[in-house]
């Protein structure tokens, strides 16, 4: 039973959490230990609550994710796990993390209320809503890295929350192709949504923004306000690996039949990782070093 209640909590996925430490690097502030404390009590938090949304989502969804070639083995779809534990181990795990954001603070607590309740919209309509469904989804992420913010009281940088948001519906178009070519003709029976996508639509939509996301993160990377509040004018050095690793993604997604779960992509595939350690190694080099 433990064994099946982890693998429902998905801590696989947990990475996508790393989201809410964007601000505790960007604000300068990593060697100061109470805000690093903060920032990680924050993301522990947030995996959590999105655990329960996981949880939620896949009691929501077991019949569809029976029809599923790889969701069909979920707890709930293969039946190691009754609908009434699932239940439980939902509002128990959501009681945890509320608990946790009100004793780190007022603004936290806030912020995870508005991403729970965004994320149990889009468990039961929004995921059905086409755009709005991968818009929601992004939407998720900008409020991690608030909340980030907000756990160890700066200010959010408005650039950090864009560049968030885009790369968020960057990787949140290229799991609906992913899902509407590996499907194929089975994809609407799993997923009502994908019947009101098209691979052409899809690949329009990950043009635009593909080129949004590189130009924001360059004009983010060059802004002498940003530059002035780091204390630093050297962030345009990682704008390679962030282009390189838009172009590796785009590269799986059409050539390798990758981009089912940005987070397994990540993690497979070594090209990837090592771009993303680089940039976040002369991210912390260029803010705390030079």
């Amino acid at each position: 039973m433990l064994q099946s209640l982890i693998k429902l909590a998905r801590p696989g996925h947990w990475i996508k959490n790393s989201v809410v430490l964007a601000a505790l690097f960007f604000a300068g502030v990593a060697s100061d230990l109470k805000s690093f404390t903060l920032a990680l009590a924050a993301a522990g938090v947030f995996c959590l609550l999105s655990s329960a949304i996981y949880t939620l989502n896949d009691i929501i969804d077991r019949e569809q994710d029976k029809k599923h070639p790889s969701k069909k083995t979920r707890p709930l779809a293969s039946g190691e796990i009754a609908i009434g534990s699932a239940v439980f181990f939902f509002v128990l795990i959501a009681i945890l993390g509320f608990s946790g954001a009100w004793l780190i603070g007022h603004n936290l607590l806030i912020v995870s209320g508005l991403f729970f309740i965004l994320n149990v919209l889009y468990s039961c309509w929004l995921k059905h809503v086409v755009l709005l469904d991968v818009m929601t989804i992004a939407l998720g992420f900008v409020l991690r890295a608030f909340a980030g913010a907000a756990a160890i009281a700066v200010p959010a940088s408005k650039w950090m929350l864009i560049n968030t948001l885009f790369l968020a519906l960057f990787l949140g178009f290229g799991k609906r192709r992913h899902e509407l070519v590996f499907l194929e003709e089975n994809a609407a029976a799993h997923r009502k949504i994908l019947d009101k996508y098209s691979p052409y639509l899809l690949d329009q939509l990950i043009g635009v923004v593909t080129a949004t996301v590189v130009v924001s993160y360059l004009l983010y990377t060059f802004s002498a306000e940003v530059s002035e509040k780091l204390g630093t004018e050297y962030l345009y050095l990682t704008v390679p690996f962030v282009v390189y690793g838009i172009f590796r993604y785009l590269y799986l997604i059409h050539k390798e039949d990758g981009g089912g779960s940005p987070t397994q992509v990540l993690i497979s595939d070594k090209p990837l990782l090592v771009d993303v350690i680089l940039w976040l190694i002369t991210v912390i080099l260029i803010l705390y070093w030079l």
